[in-house]
């Protein structure tokens, strides 16, 4: 709709991840630094944990994208609360492996087999379980028994990780230990700080052709880093409906009661009360979690969606925490004063 409007070629906020799109901050530099790593080592667990749309099924989509498919063989979960022996036939419907009707046995034996195949054909198999975060603990060890499927010389088979920061707490917890020795690295995506928030909104527009047309003031970028508290999937919440609302209302400059409109626009769909945000610091850097250390492939991969309304509503609470904080932070100064 917008697109013509500000001579676009596509949306450039869309919520399906695409590589075309892949920005590459410090944060996903380092946590794609990874990745690569756990791909040169070929055995052993790559952990990528990190909140809401932060960009971790992002990471998995760009990292197929860069995959030789004549040398691996990869294949991506994305998972429900699935029981051991489910998860047995999610992978094995990844791979492209029959599972109806056959026992714990018979698909641990086909999938020995499928994965001395790819030996045979000097190919590696890698598997991406994306929201990791969902599989109960006996699940989580499950996969670990899958890593165990060896030759003399290397692991058959690498996973990688991707979950919610809850995930942390499911490889800390006792049991775990055997899955802690064999994880070669693990990082923590943390949202965008107010730099790279606009370079990460400029670098997606800039992909559709975009030539400050419409202008973004320094401010609104402010503003939107602070609405979006630079998580990169409200970001392109907040920016599809911004472009909308220029469009509807023929803007070429989006200033900062623009901002402030759209944010209101978005919190009166959930019917939720806000008020204009203000600038605030920026977000903080990544942070690393603990590394350990063990089995990496490309076929299947199964995506991920985003419910509109549930993003805007996850906007529409951060804005409202922050005005409490501001009020508890002026309430304490009050309290003071009368000491």
């Amino acid at each position: 709709m917008y697109e013509a409007f500000y001579n676009l070629s596509t949306k450039p906020f869309q919520l399906s991840p695409d590589p075309r799109f892949f920005f590459d901050s410090s944060v996903h530099k380092r946590a794609m630094s990874y990745l690569r790593y756990g791909l040169s080592q070929g055995e052993g667990f790559i952990v990528v944990t990190g909140g809401i749309g932060t960009g971790k099924t992002t990471l998995a989509r760009n990292l197929f994208a860069e995959l030789d498919q004549q040398k691996i063989v990869a294949a991506q979960l994305v998972t429900t609360k699935l029981q051991p022996d489910e998860l047995l036939k999610m992978v094995s419907s990844s791979f492209g492996l029959p599972y109806e009707g056959l026992s714990k046995a018979s698909l641990l034996k086909q999938f020995e087999t499928f994965l001395k195949k790819c030996d045979f054909q000097d190919k590696r198999v890698l598997l991406v379980v994306d929201e990791a975060q969902n599989l109960p603990t006996e699940t989580v060890e499950e996969l670990r028994m899958l890593s165990n499927f060896q030759t003399d010389k290397r692991s058959l088979i690498q996973t990688f990780l991707l979950g919610q920061e809850e995930f942390r707490q499911t490889i800390n917890s006792p049991g775990m230990e055997q899955l802690r020795q064999r994880i070669i690295a693990s990082c923590h995506l943390a949202p965008l700080d107010k730099k790279e928030t606009r370079l990460y909104i400029e670098h997606r527009l800039k992909e559709v052709g975009w030539s400050s047309r419409p202008v973004i003031t320094d401010i609104a970028f402010e503003l939107i880093h602070n609405f979006t508290n630079g998580v990169p999937r409200r970001i392109n919440v907040f920016c599809d409906r911004l472009l909308l609302y220029g469009y509807l209302e023929e803007l070429f400059v989006f200033k900062p009661e623009v901002v402030n409109k759209v944010a209101k626009e978005l919190a009166a769909e959930v019917a939720i009360p806000s008020e204009p945000v203000s600038v605030v610091p920026a977000a903080p850097p990544v942070t690393e979690l603990p590394v350990a250390s063990e089995p990496v492939s490309s076929t299947t991969s199964v995506g991920t969606g985003g419910d509109q309304r549930i993003e805007h509503l996850e906007l529409v609470v951060e804005s409202l925490e922050r005005t409490l904080q501001e009020k508890i932070g002026q309430l304490k100064q009050s309290i003071e004063r009368l000491k």
